[in-house]
């Protein structure tokens, strides 16, 4: 029926990473690898989380049309290249992108078939401790951010309360099967419809 393109945001410290490894052992997505300026976190592999780069190297791939979104989030810019997304799409199998509340945004409009997932505990006091665990400074940055990106929730397709994560896990895990039984429209329609009649 075509591959379904699932793109999963909302605050940090929100349970994103940790839902987005559940589903990956469940299903067979292929994650697109954003790129980054931020320096690598312990345990995170080039290619596998992010692809690193200079700010420099970032700039260039704006101004040459390389990257099809890109924000910059806590004086760090990420961004999704077209190259992976193509590269991808051409595989016709499932996609899934881990993009900040803006670029989740855009690229809906770019794409209006992907389904968005807003993951967030139902509280702030949660997330306030999670952040914290990453120390007091990035605790700042993260949660003065925190109303502007709740703010983008209504605009989502899907709404993932992360307090209990076993029911988040099954949550996420129905809204994909469920996405990838919609009935196929345009061409793949017509497809579907020529196989059916196929003697």
């Amino acid at each position: 029926m075509g591959s379904l393109l699932l793109v999963v945001s909302g605050p940090s410290g929100g349970g994103k990473s940790t839902l987005i490894r559940s589903l990956l052992k469940r299903r067979p997505f292929h994650f697109s690898v954003s790129h980054t300026t931020r320096a690598p976190r312990p345990g995170e592999k080039e290619g596998r989380e992010y692809y690193f780069v200079t700010k420099d190297e970032f700039q260039r791939m704006d101004k040459a049309g390389e990257l099809l979104e890109w924000e910059e989030v806590h004086g760090n810019f990420y961004g999704t290249s077209k190259a992976e997304i193509q590269r991808l799409m051409a595989l016709e199998e499932d996609i899934l992108l881990d993009l900040d509340v803006k670029g989740s945004l855009h690229l809906k409009r770019l794409f209006p078939r992907a389904v968005t997932l807003f993951v967030t505990p139902s509280r702030l006091i949660p997330l306030e401790e999670r952040l914290l665990k990453r120390g007091e400074e990035e605790w700042k940055r993260r949660m003065a951010s925190v109303k502007e990106i709740m703010a983008a929730l209504p605009r989502f397709d899907y709404l993932i309360v992360n307090d209990d994560l076993a029911d988040a896990e099954q949550t996420i895990y129905s809204i994909v099967v469920a996405e990838s039984h919609r009935a196929p429209e345009g061409k793949e329609g017509e497809a579907f419809l020529e196989r059916f009649y196929q003697q």
